[in-house]
């Protein structure tokens, strides 16, 4: 699948579906959605953090870095995401 044909919501679902799949006590590298979306997945890495914002913003996840409660849209270097609710 290519990143120009990749939809908000396919985005979206594959950040929750990692976000559940781990539970509420585990995190996860936001580049393991654009891994599972597609192989050339570095070019979608905007797009996913972009992403983890407004479901933050919604209240379904939170990104942490440092163990600090970061946006993502605005934080540099790697950042781990995980359900909302999770320190």
């Amino acid at each position: 699948m290519s990143t120009s044909i990749t939809s908000d919501e396919e985005i979206a679902q594959a950040l929750q579906r990692l976000a559940v799949s781990r539970g509420p006590a585990r995190s996860f590298c936001p580049s393991e959605a654009a891994r599972a979306i597609c192989a050339d997945w570095r070019p979608l890495m905007p797009r996913i953090r972009t992403m983890a914002g407004r479901l933050i913003d919604r209240g379904a996840l939170q990104a942490t870095q440092g163990g600090r409660r970061v946006d993502p849209r605005t934080a540099r270097g790697p950042i781990r995401l995980a359900q909302a609710g999770d320190t």
